[in-house]
Order: structure tokens, then sequence, then C-alpha cells
């Protein structure tokens, strides 16, 4: 990983060369961006991954019969409106979005991915999403990639990008993302969209695990509530104009790519978990000393998951007990008795026993932006990092009102 020479830039999907994007204002919402493009100057290898739930939504299904092919041009996303629950007219909707799209933009309708987020069950107002395509369509640029981040958000409080440039075997190459998520964030997947634009050359099989390895570590390490949605994706589209050498197997070059595509995906996610609903922290627990990196990821995830741990962190109360319970029920095989805990630098138990500490100093811990646990099991090599927030009054008030 030293070889590795990686920086972050400025901007999101359209900070890779190739790609234009638009956000414009439908009228799903009110007043506010709610329908992206971001389309491909040239056609790009394409991969998804896709929600668990077992409840797919229109956009999800269509857009993974798109991705069969492995190449796509355009993405076209709404917010404000879920299209997830709606029968055969949900199809309809989504392939009518797909079609204006191609047609617009002088695609073929397979190529086009289609995503929306928003409220379930309610049939989509086609009346202001067609014409909010057009728009999208007309409006597309390098600098479009800002207004397509506002357009795809719901209850998010912020837009979510990310870029960096990584050499590959003395070729720059440029991999940029943004995402949407706030609510309903829980592995594996959420109520989260995220798309990635790069223009490396790569092999599809190459880019489906690149983008695999990428989301286990970063979008299914995030928890905001527990609730996995019905709509959630990552694609990834690579339309190769770096010209770099083509990545088809591992190597130094597609080790590099993982790094820059692991990257913009963590900054995403992290961005996801910090502006959860009313969330005023994010919450980052590491997971040390494991047998196995599955093991660390149960522990993990559990620990962010943790209601209890949660109000606790709101609270600014430094209660390990809660943390230690939850790394007990997360189905992770470890030692009790080997276990330290610690508040960012403020230990709090040793061996899976409490330790007398500064209640002062850690409540001042716990007040910062960004809280971190530290959980050392000192039975094993392995580590993983999940992230969350704290459980405020505020989360209950926007979900008691979400449709209104």
């Amino acid at each position: 990983m030293s070889q590795i020479k990686m920086k972050e830039l400025p901007g999101g999907v359209t900070t890779p060369p190739g790609f234009t994007a638009a956000g414009v204002t439908a009228g799903i919402k009110n007043g506010k961006k709610d329908v992206a493009i971001i389309y491909s100057e040239q056609e790009a290898v394409a991969a998804g991954v896709f929600t668990t739930n077992k409840i797919k939504a229109a956009p999800v299904r269509l857009t993974m019969q798109h991705l069969e092919s492995g190449k796509a041009r355009a993405v076209v996303v709404n917010s404000g409106n879920a299209n997830a629950c709606n029968g055969l007219r949900g199809m309809e909707d989504a392939r009518a979005m797909a079609a204006l799209t191609g047609e617009l933009l002088q695609v073929p309708a397979e190529q086009v991915l289609v995503a929306s987020t928003g409220v379930i069950g309610q049939p989509m107002p086609m009346d202001k999403v067609l014409p909010g395509i057009r728009r999208a369509a007309a409006e597309q640029s390098r600098e479009g990639g800002p207004d397509a981040a506002a357009a795809i958000m719901t209850t998010d409080t912020v837009t979510k990008e990310a870029a960096v440039a990584v050499d590959l075997g003395g070729v720059t190459v440029t991999v940029g993302g943004m995402a949407k998520g706030s609510g309903m964030i829980h592995p594996n997947m959420a109520t989260m969209l995220g798309f990635i634009t790069t223009d490396a050359a790569i092999e599809l099989q190459w880019l489906k695990k690149a983008l695999v390895h990428a989301v286990e570590r970063t979008f299914n390490m995030i928890t905001v509530d527990g609730d996995s949605s019905t709509n959630d994706m990552v694609v990834a589209l690579a339309n190769g104009m770096a010209e770099n050498r083509v990545i088809n197997g591992e190597g130094l070059d597609y080790t590099a790519f993982c790094a820059a595509l692991e990257a913009v995906c963590r900054k995403l996610a992290m961005a996801i978990a910090g502006d959860g609903e009313g969330a005023t922290k994010l919450l980052e627990v590491q997971v040390r000393g494991m047998r196995t990196e599955q093991d660390a990821r149960l522990a993990a995830r559990a620990v962010a998951a943790s209601n209890l741990v949660k109000s606790a962190v709101f609270g600014k109360d430094a209660n390990w007990g809660r943390v230690i319970c939850a790394v007990g029920y997360s189905g992770a095989e470890f030692n009790p008795e080997t276990v330290d805990i610690y508040i960012d630098d403020v230990q709090v138990a040793q061996n899976g026993a409490g330790l007398a500490f500064n209640e002062e100093q850690a409540a001042e811990v716990l007040d910062r932006d960004h809280v971190v646990f530290i959980i050392d099991c000192h039975d094993g090599d392995c580590a993983a990092t999940a992230w969350g927030c704290d459980l405020t009054y505020e989360y209950v008030r926007i979900n008691g009102s979400y449709r209104t």
C-alpha cells in the first residue's frame, strides 16, 4: 500500500473526465431539486450492488436487468418518491424514465440505470418527473455534479460528494462519487443511493469485485436506525478515458484502484452516518484483535447499531456496559475476559471489567462531533470499523411526520 500515490480532489461524479451531470427542480418535492442525470460520453463498464430487502423497488429491479449487459451510458434519479410497491405501474414508470433519458441523450434505454428515493407506496407523479428529465438532460454539464448531488437528497441536510486521483502505472486515474442517505440506514445497504464514476479502464469482473470489496468495508458498515430499505443501490461506471493499461487481474494497478474506490466510498459512507436523521454526532466504532474480519465486522456493527449506545452518546454518558453488551450479542467469537474499551483516548474497561476513569474527561470526549469507541479484544489480528450516529429526540420528530 505504500506504493499507492493517491490524493483527494474536489467535486464528485463529474470530476472524472468524460462525465456530465445535472440536478433540477421538477416539483416532486416542494421547491427543492429532485431529478438528476449522470451521463458518460463513452460507453462505460458498469456494475452495481443492491438492497438485500426481499421487497425491491421497481427502479432497483429495472437497473439490475439493465446491468446484466455490464454496460451503461447514463443514470437517471429522482427523489421524493421511491416508486416502491406500485405494482405493474411502478415498472412501467421506471421504464418510461429510462426510455425518455435514452431518447434525449441518444443512448439505448437499456444502458440507462434508474434510481428513486422517497416515500414508499405512492404512484410516481410522471407529469412532473418526465419534464424534469427533459430539463436535466438539457442542462447536464461538467459543472453539474453539485446540483445532481442536491437533487438526490431526501431528509439529508448536506450533499455528499467525494473524489480522488490515483496513479496507475504512471497514468492518473480519477474516481468520483455522490451519495444520499439519512434515515432507513442499516447494513446490508440502506435507504441510500451511491453513484461512482471513474475514467479507469477495467474489465467488468474486476470492477464488480472491486465494488463489492469497497461496499463491504464502507456502505455495509454504516447504520443509523436499523432499517434496511427497498431502494438501495450503489452503481459504478468506468468509461476507460484515462487510457491506463486495462485492469484485468490482480496486481499493483488493481490494488491501487481498489484503494481509490474504497477511499471515495468511505468518505461518502461516513458522510451518510454523520448526517443521520436528527444526528448531532458521528459515531465511529473500531474493533481490533478479533480472530476473523467477519467477527470484527459483526461486533463493530452491533455497537454502532445499538440504540442504547446511541442514546448514551447523545446524553454524553460513558456507559461502557452497553458497548460490551452489544459486542456480546453480536455473534462474534471472542474471549470476554480480554476486552479493553476506550472512548477515544479514555480507557473505561480492561480485561472485560470496569476501570476507574475521569467521568468529566469522558463526557468532554463524548461532547465532540466525532466520537470514537475502540474495542480491543486481544484475541486475534483482525479489525473492522463501523459508523453510526447518536439517537436524538429530533429523529423521532422527523420520522413521526415523514409523509407530511
